[in-house]
């Protein structure tokens, strides 16, 4: 007979108790004397001679990482305050984030030793391995806290990395796994598994970080070779970016479980995408290739639009170049349209630009004597290119241009080696200095004159 038909033959009906019922009471007793039957053979290790020998080897490990810190922080000098900017302000900073990872650092080591001599003592040594677990947990908080400064990738480490290690580190990692791999979703043919979505949205996150961080670094470093000219080195930057997206790409793929076969098909429909709904993306992303190997323009250049707009070149995207102008103001202007529409480089090749001032003198002025005062006034602007170091057609010039109605049309000529705007803002300080010359010398500007004849005096 079964122990529950037992139990309902000693049990009178009218008590009103079924046999389920006394079931579960059952089941809560036997889980309360498990319980305590393992909660006094924790008391009992604990108590035993392996439990304080371990216990003994973590604090051992624990008081040398704390002088072994204390010993190299010492020894390398690291300051301790924040240092300021200034030279060597990058390498004292390193060292001064570094100074707060020694001690879960050697913590970790030194655990690792302990284990070591707790097998070869009393032949157990997993309180230590336990110990030695939270201090990867901590070498990973203490990283993100002293050398990480995104917020976002902080907050990542906190609440998606450490649960994870401290899992790992009871040996539950295992188990929640198997329970999430086990929750699938299934949509016709594919199959998703929770774990399947948590492993892309933690490692995808991982590798684009590590992907945007390893891009700006590696671009940092083409730009800095000296040797290289500019274009070559936004060449260099632009294929460095693309291979390394596409590499984190292929890795996302593998990590999904997307056989790289299927890529035959999804290259096809992104051909076909491309035809259709990417063609503006794609023929910018050409362009801008076009662009970088014909080297018609590069970082710096000073460009004119043909609708009149005009900045400095401070970026050359993947689908797009920055126009920096004076003002503050970024264009954003499509790659394609270097191509397919005319604009003008005032600085590619060479600097040295010409500009011109127009104005208008009485005709009683002398014209000799002016002509000399305009050319002393512009010469000793300090940006305007003047002296023995330049050529003749370098040097500031003024001349008569034309007879007006009102008076005599005069033109000044001047070379400079920048764009008269911005900091550069030649062209305002020269009328100034004209005016004030032209005034001390008793020189006026004409007003307009209109001669009017009577014909018939009565």
């Amino acid at each position: 007979m079964a122990e529950s038909e037992k139990v309902e033959a000693t049990v009178p009906e009218d008590v009103g108790i079924d046999a389920t019922e006394l079931a579960s009471k059952l089941d809560v007793e036997e889980i309360q004397l498990i319980a305590e039957q393992s909660l006094q053979h924790l008391l009992a290790w604990a108590q035993s001679p392996q439990f304080y020998a371990q216990l003994g080897l973590i604090i051992a490990a624990v008081i040398f990482a704390y002088l072994a810190a204390k010993l190299v922080g010492k020894n390398f000098k690291a300051p301790s305050e924040p240092p300021q900017p200034g030279s060597m302000s990058k390498w004292r900073g390193f060292l001064f984030r570094l100074k707060g990872v020694l001690f879960a650092l050697f913590s970790f080591v030194f655990l690792g030793v302990a284990v070591a001599l707790s097998n070869a003592i009393v032949d157990q040594s997993w309180l230590i391995k336990i110990a030695q677990g939270l201090s990867i947990v901590a070498v990973i908080y203490s990283i993100s806290r002293q050398f990480i400064k995104s917020d976002v990738v902080k907050k990542f480490v906190k609440w998606v990395i450490i649960p994870i290690a401290i899992l790992y580190v009871f040996g539950w990692l295992d188990d929640i796994t198997s329970y999430l791999d086990s929750i699938k979703l299934q949509l016709g043919n594919i199959s998703f598994s929770l774990y399947a979505v948590a492993r892309v949205l933690i490692f995808g996150s991982i590798l684009f970080w590590l992907g945007r961080l390893s891009n700006d670094t590696g671009k940092r470093y083409i730009r800095k070779q000296d040797k290289l000219e500019v274009g070559t080195r936004e060449v260099f930057a632009k294929l460095f970016e693309i291979f390394l997206f596409l590499f984190i790409f292929i890795l996302l793929l593998q990590v999904m479980g997307i056989n790289l076969t299927a890529l035959a098909v999804f290259g096809g429909a992104l051909g076909v995408g491309l035809g259709f709904g990417l063609q503006s993306i794609a023929s910018n992303f050409i362009s801008g290739l076009i662009i970088l190997l014909d080297r018609s323009l590069t970082v710096g250049d000073y460009i004119e639009l043909e609708d009149g707009r005009s900045g400095t070149i401070r970026a050359l995207n993947m689908r797009s170049t920055i126009l920096e102008t004076f003002d503050g103001k970024d264009i954003m202007v499509p790659n394609e349209a270097f191509i397919t529409t005319s604009f003008t480089n005032w600085t590619h090749k060479n600097k040295r630009q010409r500009y011109a001032i127009e104005f208008q003198v009485a005709y009683s002025t002398d014209i000799e004597k002016l002509v000399g005062i305009l050319k002393e006034v512009v010469a000793s602007h300090p940006k305007v290119l003047s002296g023995p170091l330049y050529s003749e057609e370098e040097q500031p010039d003024a001349e008569i241009s034309g007879f007006g109605e009102s008076g005599i049309d005069m033109l000044i000529e001047f070379w400079m080696n920048a764009i008269d705007d911005g900091q550069n803002r030649v062209g305002a300080d020269l009328n100034m200095m004209i005016w004030k010359a032209l005034k001390e010398n008793d020189i006026h500007f004409p007003f307009p004159q209109r001669e009017v004849r009577i014909l018939n005096p009565s």
